[in-house]
């Protein structure tokens, strides 16, 4: 360890935390301790009489108790299994240039180098201790750098941390621009060495594992009791060490910080700048792209690639990115990956699985789809499938097909059906409160009498969507019709969760992560965004149902806007006004915009459209 200020700081932190656990052993032996003493005063006849032999016969049993609870404590805690990050392992062999690159930083920096290196789906880079025996590899699969994880010899001979690298780093950023923001990474192997900072690291997060494992749930009684025991023990010593283990830390990346300010210092400051970028698309690119596919049961397998014309098309928009564009004449640091393609895809697949939840790999209802055909296998059966959802809805509601001159003869779903009903004010709309009273069972004009009884309403356990404040500004038939979609969507979700989806085993899956060893249970671990409100779906499925008109009567075609998501190409001009019509059709009850702006791109509303 260097004598960085950061780096002593640290020490005498870790130097604090194992004192607390030095008290705590201390505390777990004095009742053994006074045990010995009196037994052994029995030998002399130093502590001979009544009050000594009833000592003795109480403090002796409780002092065996004390030891094996202390026993059982220390076993659970060195046993558990730490909290590992989900990642997607690079070996040596898939990017020696890779490897080369981390080991002349770490040459420079005068620090060791990282033992393997981890790609993860986020914009962030750090250092992961991965020497707890749970986390090493299989005996047949043991690689060079960490050959022999959890024996002997790696309690003599520290294993040095493992390097994670954010994904779309190694697609936006060029190589010098991934050197200069590796650098303080790499450069807290040094401190994290030092065996006292080590053994720290270690106490907490064992402590941190048994409070994990006294947490899962369990049925029998004992069990749950004694870990119980066992929890309320290491909470107490993490409440100890919190402080000293949070400063501990700073220290390691203050000294990291200071030592990496040698190696390319000038460029990291321009780096910098890349990464708030780099994050700002890949965030951009999940919510708007990714999310769409992936509740389609579709995972874009090239999420990292995508961010690159992401981030292109945001150079040409906005004057305050001009210049990052004219960058891209170097070379990327994704070239330092033997197979760039395939590591991509894998990233890909752990961004599904941890921002949306889904399967391990990929199967007959979760299959990749490629950017050129995001469009047709994305865009334009998502738009056909709401636009079925809408529909579905309003013939259990009894809305009667579009009327008028222009209407076809058959019960056909089109746009002028959905346009009506939204602007109809009449006196069954206005008698009761908006949304809530309505029809009694949404039954307007000729069509079934009683809606189904699983359209009546939401499932059990879940709030009424007609008490949705989201609804309080808008119309009743549009807060009924959304209240009603609402819940039609939460029935279709979770009626597949009783089954899901396995992975195929004529697809195998990317290279998964050697040891997968946290907890996929409560998945997605990181939700992107908070579920869609009434109104939301009210307005997405409206959108739909525009655009598979549009397709259908006017020739638009399906598009992808690389910032937006999916988009509405007519004459291969990306349509920009829509959303606002839309709103106001909902809001206000009004369609003369919508119907306006309908006429003149020459969208026929009464004409039939094709469904999912």
């Amino acid at each position: 360890m260097g004598v960085e200020a950061g780096a002593q700081a640290a020490r005498a932190r870790a130097l604090a935390v194992l004192r607390i656990r030095s008290r705590a052993l201390a505390v777990a032996l004095l009742p053994a301790a006074v045990a010995v003493v009196l037994l052994a005063g029995t030998v002399g006849d130093r502590l001979a009489g009544p009050v000594w032999d009833a000592a003795r016969w109480v403090l002796t049993p409780f002092a065996v108790l004390v030891l094996l609870a202390a026993a059982g404590i220390a076993l659970v805690v060195a046993r558990a299994r730490p909290a590992m990050s989900p990642t997607v392992p690079v070996t040596e062999e898939a990017a020696p240039d890779l490897y080369r690159m981390v080991r002349d930083l770490a040459d420079r920096l005068d620090v060791p180098a990282p033992s393997a290196i981890a790609l993860t789906p986020d914009c962030d880079s750090w250092l992961e201790d991965r020497t707890h025996p749970a986390h090493a590899p299989p005996p047949a699969e043991e690689h060079r750098d960490i050959a022999g994880a959890g024996k002997q010899a790696h309690r003599r001979h520290p294993v040095a941390p493992v390097l994670v690298i954010g994904s779309p780093f190694l697609w936006w950023m060029r190589v010098g621009e991934l050197r200069a923001v590796l650098a303080p990474v790499i450069a807290g192997t040094g401190p994290s060495a030092h065996p006292d900072i080590a053994a720290a690291r270690r106490f907490v997060r064992g402590l941190d594992a048994a409070v994990a494992v006294a947490s899962e749930p369990r049925r029998d009684p004992v069990s749950r009791a004694v870990l119980a025991g066992v929890g309320w023990v290491a909470r107490l010593l993490l409440r100890s060490c919190r402080v000293h283990a949070a400063e501990l830390e700073r220290g390691v990346a203050a000294a990291a910080a200071e030592r990496a300010q040698a190696v390319d210092y000038g460029l990291r400051i321009v780096a910098q700048e890349q990464v708030g970028l780099a994050y700002a698309g890949w965030d951009r690119l999940l919510t708007r792209v990714a999310l769409p596919a992936w509740r389609m049961g579709r995972w874009p397998s090239r999420l990292d690639a995508g961010v690159v014309a992401a981030l292109t098309e945001l150079s040409r928009r906005d004057r305050l990115a001009e210049g990052f564009a004219s960058r891209l004449g170097e070379r990327p640091a994704c070239d330092l990956l033997e197979e760039p393609g395939t590591v991509d895809e894998a990233a890909s697949l752990l961004a599904a699985r941890l921002f949306h939840g889904g399967p391990a790999g990929p199967g007959p209802d979760w299959s990749p789809v490629d950017w050129s055909a995001y469009p047709d296998e994305v865009v334009d059966r998502k738009w056909r499938l709401d636009a079925a959802r809408l529909h579905r809805v309003l013939d259990a509601m009894g809305v009667r097909p579009a009327t008028g001159p222009t209407a076809p003869a058959t019960v056909a779903p089109t746009l002028s059906r959905v346009l009506d009903h939204l602007t109809d004010t009449g006196p069954a709309w206005t008698a009761g409160s908006t949304g809530a009273t309505g029809p009694a069972a949404g039954s307007i004009g000729p069509g079934p009498d009683t809606a189904p009884p699983e359209a009546a309403g939401p499932p059990p356990g879940r709030p009424d969507p007609l008490d949705d404040e989201d609804l309080a500004g808008t119309t009743a038939p549009s807060a009924t019709l959304a209240a009603r979609l609402s819940a039609e969507l939460a029935r279709e979700e979770t009626a597949p969760s009783t089954a899901a989806p396995s992975p195929s085993p004529a697809s195998p899956s990317p290279t998964p992560d050697p040891a997968a060893l946290w907890d996929d249970r409560a998945l997605p671990l990181f939700p992107l965004q908070p579920p869609r409100t009434a109104r939301e779906l009210l307005a997405d499925h409206l959108t739909a149902m525009v655009c598979c008109a549009a397709m259908d009567t006017a020739g638009a075609t399906p598009g992808l806007d690389w910032l937006d998501g999916p988009t509405l190409l007519i004459d291969g001009e990306r349509t920009a006004d829509l959303a606002p019509k839309v709103l106001t059709l909902i809001e206000d009850g009004d369609a003369t915009p919508l119907r306006v702006w309908l006429s003149q791109l020459g969208i026929r509303p009464e004409k039939p459209v094709r469904l999912g």
